[in-house]
């Protein structure tokens, strides 16, 4: 029952991410390169050295719970690659050598929602746009689907033991503020109007709630559990690593936002080594 109230939290971050992706000012940067030193901290002090010690088996000489660390960041490079996740961010943050089309950034993107077949790219058809909004509808499901995810490894995480749910549910509560920011972000950058953008960030913000009361129904073996949480850092470590800290450094590549990522593997050092 704890993960399920964590992950109450998680949702009650999402929205909070969603609210600041409409109104945010010049320091989102700085939050997100501390969720990234959050979520790099877990991993590395805490996810991976628990997967390591229920799964410690090896396959041709590597430990299970490093194969499934590699699957896990292998598996989400897959998925946001094959849905184009990154595109978002990339036309969210481009410089104005893209053309007219984007000199105007990422709010008017936004604004002009709702006429996108006009104001777009002149010329895009009404079937061009409509394939144009599918594709952010795609990435903002694959945000939701991860979120699912983000609640599972909360229940799971609790399961394993107290110290480990708690870490966990620091990690990915700070990570949902990022992916309620995200999926209303990229929901709009592809034309979808705010309706929708506001319906994703509703399901992404209940996904980790229903994640965590799926693990309420069945008991994880210790072995399973370490594969889980093996595959689940590799996941983290991605999304920190491709996905957070560049969106943190592309509008302001500067000092602070790598102090807040380093405060934030400190912050995430000091929790785990009150916890332990």
């Amino acid at each position: 029952m704890t993960a399920v109230l964590v992950a109450a939290g998680a949702f009650l971050m999402t929205l909070i991410g969603g609210w600041v992706a409409q109104r945010t000012g010049d320091r989102r940067h700085l939050v997100l390169g501390f969720a990234a030193g959050l979520m790099l901290g877990v991993v590395a002090f805490d996810l991976l050295p628990e997967a390591l010690h229920q799964a410690p088996e090896e396959v041709h000489g590597v430990p299970q719970a490093l194969l499934m660390f590699a699957a896990g960041f292998l598996a989400i490079h897959i998925v946001e690659r094959a849905v184009a996740i990154h595109r978002g961010h990339e036309e969210e943050y481009a410089e104005h050598s893209h053309g007219h089309r984007h000199s105007h950034g990422a709010a008017a993107e936004q604004d002009r929602g709702h006429h996108h077949g006009h104001g777009h790219n002149h010329g895009r058809s009404r079937s061009d746009a409509e394939r144009h909004q599918g594709v952010g509808l795609t990435a903002a499901m694959a945000l939701v689907g991860h979120s699912v995810m983000d609640g599972f490894a909360i229940g799971a995480a609790f399961q394993a033991g107290t110290t480990v749910g708690t870490v966990v549910a620091i990690a990915v509560v700070a990570h949902d503020f990022a992916d309620g920011f995200n999926t209303y972000t990229i929901t709009r950058l592809y034309g979808n109007n705010k309706r929708r953008a506001l319906a994703l960030l509703a399901a992404d913000a209940l996904a980790p709630v229903t994640g965590a009361a799926i693990t309420l129904l069945f008991s994880i073996s210790e072995h399973l559990l370490g594969l889980y949480l093996g595959f689940f850092a590799g996941f983290l470590l991605y999304l920190a690593t491709s996905d957070i800290l560049p969106e943190a450094h592309s509008p302001h590549p500067s000092r602070t936002t790598l102090l807040c990522t380093l405060a934030g593997v400190g912050f995430m050092w000091l929790v785990i080594g009150f916890a332990s």
